[in-house]
């Protein structure tokens, strides 16, 4: 048995001491359960398609083992480090979005995923958490030195993400990236006259997007109105929670999984409330609130610009797809296409998500002086 004691001062020994533990056991917890409700949801879906009963289930647990690593080899970086890895990701997820447009399929409207290698990805998930990082980097320089058009320059890579965002169509992932970046932008210190002025554009651009893509507008005119169209997933969805009640029917006995296009996907949570019940469902959510709240409570004391607004701009992100996912389950909000983190199934979304949790638990590691701060 390997034993890290205090004095280790070897790269993992230094790791362990220094490393929020507590948000580690919450991820692998989520993991965990992510796992379990595929086992539970997807082959349901898989027969459904004439697939292989276990074709989800293999995808998901081959995208696992490379996920936790992404996450245990990004979280022994330095702040310095971070940033580097942040920039190449960007640079490179940023190509692929433009080759995508060129070259990849369309499914269901959308141009998102390419085939690299034999695998498909989708290259703007990889968008969101190096993006993230680039954009704090780019206002704390600013905020350091006034001459450097840090502003300016996050501004411009903003408008080329939500382009190409829009350009696919992707508007829930572009309203997400642009709620991480005013964030940011507001912590960094901008005017409180330019806060509202974001607001009144970001309430300009959802009214733009309403009357500009179709499936914006029907989409928001089943919530308003649920007669006014098609609103079976969601419908199902609220059934089978009712169903689960407090403890749930029993882990394989849902019904929902066999009649729910987007079980595995969108809407895994009502296969938990379902199988497992409220029970499940709250533990879940309360993950989520941990490692949302416990990341920005090591933030309290940081004294780093660069990692303050990146660590914030990752967990917001974070938090956000969460609460979209949750909400379009409970019809709370509009559907929209967003995975669960750490739960849902897609290979792309795991491993961009793992790549982001990576960097907060990077950032978030105790430091001495200024070792590793830029």
């Amino acid at each position: 048995m390997i034993s890290l004691g205090r004095t280790d001062t070897s790269v993992i020994g230094r790791w362990w001491w220094t490393v929020d533990r507590w948000t580690m056991a919450a991820v692998a917890l989520l993991v965990a359960i992510g796992a379990l409700l595929i086992l539970a949801a997807s082959p349901a879906v898989a027969e459904r398609i004439g697939t292989d009963r276990f074709h989800f289930v293999r995808r998901q647990f081959i995208f696992l083992p490379p996920a936790l690593l992404v996450m245990f080899a990004v979280s022994l970086l330095s702040p310095k480090n971070v940033r580097r890895l942040s920039v190449l990701g960007f640079l490179c997820a940023i190509g692929l979005m433009v080759i995508t447009l060129m070259f990849g399929a369309e499914i269901k409207g959308a141009t998102r995923w390419i085939t690299v290698a034999g695998i498909t990805i989708q290259p703007s998930e990889f968008v969101k958490p190096t993006f993230a990082v680039v954009a704090a980097w780019m206002f704390s320089e600013q905020r350091l030195g006034e001459n450097f058009p840090g502003n300016t320059i996050s501004l411009g890579l903003y408008l080329v993400v939500a382009t190409l965002l829009l350009l696919q169509p992707d508007v829930g992932m572009t309203l997400v990236v642009s709620a991480v970046w005013f964030v940011e932008f507001f912590l960094a210190g901008l005017p409180l006259v330019w806060v509202l002025m974001g607001m009144v554009v970001g309430l300009g651009g959802l009214v733009a997007a309403y009357f500009t893509f179709s499936h914006v507008a029907s989409r928001v005119d089943r919530f308003l109105d649920p007669a006014a169209g098609d609103s079976y997933q969601v419908a199902t969805a609220l059934q089978a929670f009712h169903a689960g009640g407090l403890f749930g029917r029993g882990p394989g006995e849902g019904r929902v999984k066999l009649v729910l296009p987007d079980a595995h996907t969108d809407f895994i949570m009502a296969v938990a409330g379902e199988e497992f019940g409220l029970i499940l469902c709250l533990l879940v959510v309360g993950l989520f609130a941990f490692i949302v709240l416990r990341g920005f409570a090591r933030m309290l004391a940081e004294e780093n610009l660069f990692v303050l607004l990146a660590t914030s701009g990752l967990l917001v992100q974070f938090g956000l797809q969460a609460l979209i996912n949750l909400a379009s389950t409970l019809h709370l909000m509009p559907t929209k296409g967003m995975t669960l983190p750490f739960i849902s199934y897609g290979g792309s979304s795991m491993l961009a998500l793992a790549l982001g949790m990576g960097m907060v638990l990077a950032l978030t590691r105790k430091r001495y002086g200024q070792e590793g701060w830029r």
